[in-house]
């Protein structure tokens, strides 16, 4: 349990001295399934004055921390925010029971949008969970040594929360404030009413209510465990259900096993009231964790559901029946003594494996600013932490105040490989967990994990961060093994996340650079040749065997050089496409165009290089025959329109570039067959020697200079980080090294890596991904069908998983 880095606000020591109270306060924090950090904070981090006084939220990516973003401010405190379960809207709930729910504006992290709010008015609302969609998968235990996806990996019987039309998933929230009532907040369809809201009483009578938790049934009931605050009172149980009749929807609250605490508790009476209640795992209602706080100390419990045999009298044993009735009670499990009072738990959001009880841990934050890591089992410790140590003793003990922290929230992340802290100055700190409980993560582990991220579509940025640099080259070895096993259509369905992952591991390593530019070229070769060969329609419509596309495919596998000559092969009335369509994707054309004649320049030298493991897209002949495709496809474009093809600075105007392009990447393949590594013609390596002197040879990699935690220079550094908010450390600061290819014209312009296009040595107004740090265009100009198409497929992420966000450069 490593303390990674802290976030810490800008103060001077003049604002620190005299308005050190103005920035304590009670603050919450919160991580999505993506890796964002949303926290509340009592005034504005920029703030140094308090004029800002009351609760404000931010949301910040765990890769740039130091870019926050405000997403409102409220003059209530905020009491409850949580994320829903794909990770891209939060709900805020405040202290006189107003609910907002927000969501990204067309998916950038730095710019929000409200959905619908709603009042149960004087509500002092304490937890909210969205309801569940109803997509759980697990690791198998007894299968996760089995090769194949389908066996090692089950989506598992989960019920939504609340279904709509034809079974699908409703999107809302439930709450429960502290009178005992529980309300149901549902995004509806309608633009005048984007919210309906219905409410109901937990139980019978109404109670007063300090702490309480949420928790998934696998029915699609919600459990809801509620504590008055006092020892001697009983910690409830209730089983909510949330249905929905035409736009209206309806809460039936039902009453389950209750108990006290005065089994588990200490004989003497000094530890009176409970502060804290979770659930240990979100989806396993059948533990429990409760907080018992005295002046001094506290106390961690873990109740469990156990069925149990009950005796019944003669007099009420009807004949049918036995004795004994099997009935559902809680049992106390085990305890935890603490020296200080606890301020916060955190538990584990996601059971990966299928093993019961999940395996878990259960986080406890101090008073002290202590961090102690429980088991789950037997509340043993596994490890231990202290904010009040963790400063490197080269910084100056005045630069951020750090003579007492109060920690106020804690999270763990999705796949619990970090956890966040938040402290009561709304300060961050980013603690490495290991998920697997041995010294370090393992090779196999941080392999099963990573697959679970393909198969699951969940972040996998927190593994990144666990990671040491001597693992990568190994484990992206393992995890091609273990992809190249599963059947075809497996492949297809993963393989854009696959390669997202892949290129994230080898841009953590300084020589892994050269491999990412060739990955992230090959998946956009892909994506190219998808939104291509998807614009072509076969002209006989009785033939569904086979399209345009197989008919270019079995033409390309055939021993042709001359470009031409494969056109006599094909139907050219299935290529057709309209000409404005064409002209949209020039861009594109010219990309494909561009990657071909940099493959080709960069192969003299690649020869002559020292053999290395991992990709090269030069050896990867099934990528370099859907280039020549693409080269074909071009070729029939430029027939149709002349303008729509690419553009090359030639030394002969006679020169037929494109026809040259094919027959030097159709000589690179057919030779060494499906991958075979033999040696490659001399005259070939001769004529790609000629290129450069032949056609000026444009930049294709462009190396984004970035500043981030999950880059090579994270190995090089002494640790904790310590970074501030709206600050870029330059520290971080990374160029990634890229061969350049002998002759190539260097721009020094920013490219968009998405649409190709050159936006300008310094663009005012970009979108940038918070993973890669490349950059986007934040207007399109042109909107034909397939260019939308083709901007949809990156409008959620980057091509490299990460999420996006508006950057802007001061002139």
């Amino acid at each position: 349990m490593d303390l990674l880095y802290t976030v810490n606000r800008k103060v001077t020591v003049k604002s620190f001295i005299n308005q050190e109270s103005l920035y304590e306060g009670q603050s919450l924090c919160s991580l999505s399934s993506r890796n964002i950090a949303a926290f509340t904070t009592t005034t504005e981090l920029d703030d140094n004055s308090g004029k800002t006084w009351g609760s404000q939220v931010y949301v910040c990516d765990l890769n740039m921390p130091w870019h926050i973003h405000k997403v409102l401010s409220s003059k209530n405190t905020i009491t409850a925010l949580e994320w829903d379960l794909p990770g891209d809207k939060l709900v805020v709930a405040d202290s006189i029971g107003n609910v907002q729910l927000w969501m990204f504006k067309d998916h950038v992290l730095n710019d929000w949008v409200l959905i619908g709010s709603t009042c149960f008015f004087g509500e002092h609302i304490l937890g909210a969970a969205w309801f569940h969609n109803g997509k759980k998968t697990g690791l198998v235990t007894e299968k996760k040594d089995s090769i194949h996806y389908s066996e090692k990996f089950n989506n598992l019987p989960f019920a939504p929360s609340v279904r709509q039309f034809g079974g699908r998933a409703a999107e809302g929230v439930l709450v429960v404030s502290t009178t005992g009532m529980v309300g149901a907040v549902m995004i509806t369809k309608d633009f005048q009413n984007p919210v309906c809201s219905s409410t109901e009483s937990l139980g019978s009578t109404r109670h007063r209510i300090t702490a309480v938790d949420l928790c998934y049934g696998k029915n699609g009931h919600i459990l809801v465990a509620v504590s008055g605050g006092n020892i001697s009172l009983p910690i409830r149980c209730y089983r909510v259900l949330v249905r929905k009749n035409d736009d209206k929807c309806t809460i039936t609250s039902q009453a389950l096993p209750s108990f006290f605490l005065q089994d588990g508790a200490p004989k003497d009476n000094t530890y009176t009231n409970v502060t804290q209640l979770k659930f240990v795992v979100r989806e396993d209602a059948d533990s429990l964790v409760i907080a018992v706080n005295s002046d001094s100390g506290g106390i961690v419990e873990v109740w469990e559901l156990r069925e149990k045999s009950q005796p019944v009298h003669k007099l009420f044993q009807p004949k049918t029946l036995e004795p004994f009735k099997t009935v559902v009670v809680w049992q106390h499990q085990s305890q935890y003594r603490c020296q200080s009072p606890i301020t916060a738990i955190g538990t584990t959001k996601l059971s990966i494996v299928t093993t019961l009880p999940p395996p878990s841990y259960v986080i406890v934050a101090l008073a002290d600013s202590s961090v102690h890591c429980l088991s789950r089992d037997c509340l043993k410790e596994i490890s231990y932490s202290s904010l009040n140590m963790a400063w490197r003793p080269e910084e100056p003990n005045n630069k951020y105040f750090k003579s007492s922290v109060s920690i106020a929230s804690i999270d763990i992340s999705w796949l619990g490989c970090v956890l966040l802290v938040c402290d009561t100055r709304g300060n961050l700190y980013l603690y490495k967990l290991l998920p697997d409980g041995g010294p370090s993560l393992t090779l196999s582990y941080a392999c099963t994990l990573l697959e679970y991220c393909l198969v699951t579509g969940l972040d996998w940025l927190d593994i990144l961060l666990c990671l040491r640099s001597s693992m990568i080259e190994p484990l992206c070895e393992r995890l091609d093994v273990s992809f190249n096993r599963q059947l075809q259509p497996i492949q297809q369905y993963h393989y854009i996340q696959f390669l997202s992952i892949k290129t994230s591991l080898y841009r953590m390593l300084v020589s892994g650079q050269s491999k990412a530019a060739d990955l992230s070229s090959l998946l956009m070769i892909h994506s190219v040749a998808t939104a291509f060969k998807s614009l072509l329609r076969p002209s006989d419509l009785i033939s569904h065997d086979k399209g345009p596309a197989e008919s270019l495919a079995a033409v390309i596998n055939d021993a042709i050089t001359d470009v031409d000559k494969v056109l006599l092969h094909l139907d050219p009335k299935e290529f057709t496409v309209e000409p404005s369509t064409l002209q949209s994707l020039q861009q594109l054309i010219q990309w494909v165009a561009d990657l071909a004649l940099n493959l080709l320049a960069r192969l003299p030298e690649q020869r002559l290089q020292m053999k290395s493991g991992g990709y090269e897209l030069l050896k990867d002949h099934k990528a370099l025959n859907t280039l020549r495709e693409l080269l074909v496809i071009i070729r029939i474009w430029g027939l149709l329109r002349p303008s729509c093809l690419p553009v090359f600075l030639r030394s002969a105007d006679n020169l037929d570039v494109l026809a040259l392009l094919f027959r030097l990447l159709s000589k690179l393949v057919q030779p060494n067959g499906d991958g075979q590594t033999q040696q490659v013609d001399d005259g070939l390596i001769d004529d790609c020697c000629l290129l450069p002197n032949q056609i000026m040879i444009p930049q294709l990699h462009h190396g984004n200079s970035m500043t981030a935690i999950a880059t090579p220079v994270l190995f090089y550094q002494s640790f904790p980080l310590q970074v501030e908010y709206g600050t870029e450390p330059e520290q971080l600061l990374f160029l990634p090294e890229l061969n350049p290819v002998e002759g190539c014209m260097h721009s020094g312009q920013i490219v968009d890596g998405i649409r190709h296009l050159y936006l300008g040595k310094q663009p005012l107004l970009v979108k940038q991904c918070t993973r890669c740090g490349g950059k986007a265009q934040v207007q399109n100009m042109t909107r034909t069908a397939a260019i939308r198409a083709w901007d949809q497929r990156w409008a959620r992420a980057c091509r490299c998983g990460g999420i996006w966000r508006i950057h802007k450069t001061s002139p």
